[in-house]
């Protein structure tokens, strides 16, 4: 992250050597306040003012959507429509994807622009839990809970998912806990047992839960409750 004087330097166009008068004048503002000097650190966020005009003012971003059925979770695509493509804000080119979604499967999509934050949430250590509710087109039983409990062995890469949560709602539906996002992941865990998954919606990222008065497709920035919650 740069410092105040290399910011103001080059947004500016003067001398590092002329930005302490500046600040001895009180004419730079970060975030509403006076700096607390030429070597303050900023990052991408930071509102920065001098004279009051803004050398630097980049809001973060932070918002849930309810991802449809046949939205790609992408940023861009040349054949289908995109979770990007659903927002209508001005800057939603700036945002990046928490956490994808398969192209038929619906419920609750992060998007922000601040990298710090979706690399955290991506931590393999975070053990963040995302929870899923699942239909299947076989009736579920105990070997289905305890086989999610133990993990199971995927042959193509060689490794045994992490233990998982598996609650069986009614014959065919369940709730699915994951810590982590293999490729297809829940599919293939239910495809051992030769049993098809017909749906798979998202309601919960960790303390997050999708609100459920935003209908499919439709999105809302995070409250700072919510932001707070996450790790």
């Amino acid at each position: 992250m740069p410092r105040l004087d290399r910011h103001l330097s080059a947004s500016l166009g003067i001398k590092r050597s002329h930005i302490r008068l500046l600040l001895a004048q009180g004419r730079v503002e970060v975030d509403g306040a006076p700096p607390t000097g030429v070597s303050q650190v900023i990052n991408r966020f930071s509102e920065v003012r001098c004279d009051g005009r803004f050398t630097q003012a980049r809001t973060a971003r932070y918002l849930m959507l309810h991802k449809p059925r046949g939205v790609v979770s992408a940023t861009v695509d040349a054949q289908h429509r995109t979770v990007v493509d659903l927002l209508e804000q001005p800057w939603k080119h700036q945002l990046h994807i928490v956490g994808r979604l398969d192209f038929n499967s619906t419920g609750l999509v992060l998007l922000t622009n601040d990298g710090q934050w979706s690399r955290q949430l991506s931590l393999p250590g975070s053990k963040l839990l995302k929870r899923y509710r699942v239909r299947v087109e076989k009736p579920l039983g105990n070997e289905h809970v305890d086989a999610f409990q133990r993990g199971l062995y995927f042959k193509y890469e060689g490794i045994t998912t992490q233990p998982a949560q598996l609650k069986i709602l009614s014959d065919f539906e369940a709730e699915v806990g994951l810590i982590e996002g293999r490729y297809h992941q829940i599919k293939r865990m239910f495809g051992q047992f030769d049993n098809k998954v017909l749906s798979i919606h998202r309601f919960a990222v960790g303390s997050l839960q999708l609100d459920a008065a935003l209908a499919p497709g439709c999105s809302r920035n995070l409250t700072p409750g919510e932001l707070a919650a996450l790790p």
